[in-house]
């Protein structure tokens, strides 16, 4: 197995290359055990030596990955994984479950992507690489149990999901949770469930559905769009989706809402879970392209992220690889495509001092920075400030902060700070997951500011004209 060095030790802060003498491993990385322990990649979803050897080991990733900024070890950034998914595909060792820690600790962030000098595709180096943790059945029995229990069983099912977004509404609004804090019940059963019920997100006070709506323009008609509603969005922020819908009007787009559309697959894509994910892709695709719709539209980043890269995880599908990338390169961020109308000018003024929090899966894997930040600009008013970091994960990162709660919590707080040390009332975002984790994060902190999706702000100052 291999062993993480200690934070403090050289090797843990080392900054170049070097090989290790006894084993191979680069950058100090010492190494346990047998090299034979455990399976290595196979199968046509391993890691392809192609992506493996982009990595040239510069270590212009360290600065920019969250996980490195905070522990300061080899390995637990961008580097240092990749060289333990050299050594399995070169038979150094297997896939051990000290290997399956390192890897799960990583965001999938991607924000050592957008400053990698030789391109390499990290997101689907570590997406394939998790695959073939879940294949040998080698994962972390936290990620293990949230498979289970909400990525192949609820989430790509609707009805099973928004059922489940019912009864947990009904507990936080019934005063049961109340009741059950107060208790201390959780914390008297084995395992971690007081922790987990803890992280548990806050349901919106109405749920959207997509029911084959089809949303008039407001005025001249300018295209139809078809709008992903999505799994998670809907029940956390009902709200930001019905301004989504608003604005779209606004500018004169028809808004569709296929009712046969389901989650994006993204969660089960970086679980690893890469054929049910290809699944939930394939109903995407059908759904919009039956709608008839001239572009999809979302507003959520990390939807936007994977629903882009359609066209990589279906090509090798006959049926489906021409439709893959014609809806991938079809496919929109909402604040993308406002930015791109151009958008119609709010006359309603907003007094707000707002600070913006780049989703990663906008900023890094989609490069989207300028798009929500011209948005906001626009809105007569409002005086947008930057927060140091705004690109550093928010610690969310889909489900890691119900399974790496300690290094989730941590970045929220770094988040947390730094938003605080700007003096504004809104922070603005555009992913679920990220408004969820801020939400979170400014209860625990005591603040009074708010978080809203970057098309809340826009609706805001649209309804202002009134």
């Amino acid at each position: 197995m291999v062993s993480a060095p200690d934070r403090h030790s050289d090797a843990g802060e080392h900054m170049g290359g070097g090989i290790d003498a006894g084993h191979g491993f680069p950058y100090g990385l010492p190494f346990e055990g047998s090299l034979n322990d455990g399976p290595g990649f196979a199968g046509s979803d391993a890691p392809a030596e192609a992506d493996l050897y982009r990595c040239v080991h510069c270590g212009l990733c360290l600065s920019a990955c969250p996980t490195y900024v905070e522990t300061r070890l080899e390995t637990e950034s961008p580097r240092g994984r990749i060289a333990l998914m050299k050594a399995v595909h070169e038979g150094r060792t297997g896939i051990s479950d000290r290997l399956v820690s390192h890897w799960e600790l990583c965001l999938q962030c991607r924000a050592c992507e957008a400053v990698c000098p030789s391109g390499v595709p990290y997101g689907r180096l570590m997406e394939h690489t998790r695959a073939q943790v879940q294949d040998n059945g080698l994962q972390s029995p936290e990620l293990g149990r949230l498979s289970r229990l909400f990525l192949r069983t609820a989430l790509p099912h609707n009805g099973r999901l928004r059922l489940a977004g019912h009864l947990m509404r009904f507990y936080q609004r019934s005063g049961l949770q109340q009741l059950v804090r107060k208790s201390r019940l959780l914390s008297l059963l084995p395992g971690d469930l007081a922790a987990m019920e803890a992280q548990m997100p806050v349901m919106g006070r109405q749920f959207f559905g997509a029911r084959g709506q089809v949303f008039p323009a407001q005025g001249e008609r300018r295209m139809t769009v078809g709008l992903l509603s999505g799994c998670v969005m809907p029940l956390m922020q009902g709200d930001a989706m019905r301004a989504a819908v608003r604005v779209l009007q606004r500018n004169g787009c028809d808004v569709a809402v296929p009712p046969t559309q389901g989650c994006c697959g993204a969660l089960n894509l970086h679980a690893g879970d890469l054929e049910l994910g290809r699944r939930m892709a394939r109903r995407n695709i059908d759904a919009f392209k039956q709608a008839g719709v001239d572009v999809v539209v979302t507003a959520s980043a990390g939807c936007g992220s994977s629903m882009k890269e359609y066209g990589d995880l279906l090509h090798d599908d006959p049926h489906y690889a021409d439709a893959a990338h014609e809806f991938a390169r079809n496919t929109r961020d909402i604040t993308e495509f406002l930015a791109a109308l151009p958008l119609d000018t709010p006359r309603g003024q907003l007094p707000w001092r707002v600070t913006m929090q780049d989703p990663c899966h906008l900023a890094h894997a989609q490069r989207i920075t300028e798009a929500p930040r011209q948005v906001l600009r626009s809105i007569p008013g409002l005086d947008l400030v930057e927060m140091a970091e705004s690109s550093l994960c928010c610690g969310s990162a889909g489900f890691y902060s119900l399974i790496q709660r300690d290094m989730s919590q941590r970045l929220q707080r770094r988040k947390i700070d730094n938003a605080a040390a700007t003096g504004a009332e809104v922070i603005a975002s555009a992913n679920p997951g990220c408004i969820g984790q801020l939400e979170q994060g400014l209860r625990d902190a005591g603040s009074d500011a708010r978080v809203m999706h970057v098309v809340e702000i826009l609706d805001a100052a649209y309804q202002a004209e009134r």
